[in-house]
């Protein structure tokens, strides 16, 4: 049996599963701009220090994966929301990443004398692209199109966010904007999108390889299902944040006089 065979033999319910899998965990709320601006901070300062424990713990708990492949599938199925809203959602984290990790190294440099700071060879290193990793990348793309339809695979989903590397290289180009060094900041951004285009190109061709194109009502309905579910948790703060703020009404005097 081909390659090619097995992608056209998979069982709709499982594409089903993955559309509604990957279009939720890509939806635009606030846990996923938070764990995005954890991850950025906790990748800056590993960079910044030179670990690369912190830098790989990083990118375990960085959800940017998710909406790239979004593109990928949007594009696969032709359809324009999902195409949007994922391309939005790339571009707000990429902004916000760039601000926290610049963030990082002003706190840095900060507690290092408020002077210039070194910076660590794991920064540099981000600022290289090439042809190797835009490889790494449409492997990378294969491997997690291809394990979000296989839930026994589902686990090896950690080891492909760790292996195309998207959040070190934004990273450093936080880093390298507090510094003002133009040429890390562009190598760096060099870098991410070099790994991006891997990831969608090869995402697109795997979902296109998958017939999903039949999918795209189902993509529209968790669209819509998880812009219902962010307006509510929306609300809901709103709400929080409003009686946080007015407080509790103490009890009026009258209530305390004893006829």
């Amino acid at each position: 049996m081909s390659i090619l065979s097995r992608f056209q033999t998979i069982e709709d319910t499982d594409k089903h599963r993955a559309v509604h899998t990957l279009v939720g965990r890509a939806t635009p709320d606030f846990d996923f701009f938070f764990m995005i601006t954890l991850s950025v901070l906790m990748a800056s300062l590993g960079l910044l220090v030179g670990s690369e424990t912190i830098v790989i713990g990083s990118m375990l708990i960085a959800p940017l994966l998710y909406p790239i492949l979004g593109i990928g599938l949007g594009l696969s199925m032709s359809d324009a929301l999902l195409l949007r809203q994922s391309l939005w959602t790339v571009s707000k984290a990429l902004l916000l990443s760039l601000v926290a990790s610049a963030l990082a190294a002003l706190f840095f440099s900060a507690t290092h004398g408020g002077g210039p700071f070194p910076l660590s060879s794991l920064t540099l290193a981000q600022t290289a692209p090439s042809l190797l990793l835009l490889l790494v990348g449409v492997v990378a793309g294969v491997a997690v199109a291809y394990a979000l339809v296989k839930p026994k695979l589902s686990e090896t989903l950690p080891g492909v966010a760790i292996s195309v590397a998207l959040i070190p290289p934004l990273a450093a180009a936080g880093i390298g904007i507090t510094s003002l060094n133009l040429a890390v900041t562009l190598g760096s951004l060099a870098t991410f999108f070099v790994n991006v285009l891997g990831i969608v190109g090869a995402a697109m061709t795997t979902f296109s390889l998958m017939n999903v194109y039949h999918l795209r009502q189902t993509a529209d309905r968790v669209i819509a299902h998880e812009a219902e579910r962010v307006a509510q948790e929306t609300e809901k703060a709103k709400a929080a944040e409003g009686t946080s703020a007015v407080g509790t009404p103490a009890p009026s005097s009258q209530e305390n006089t004893t006829p």
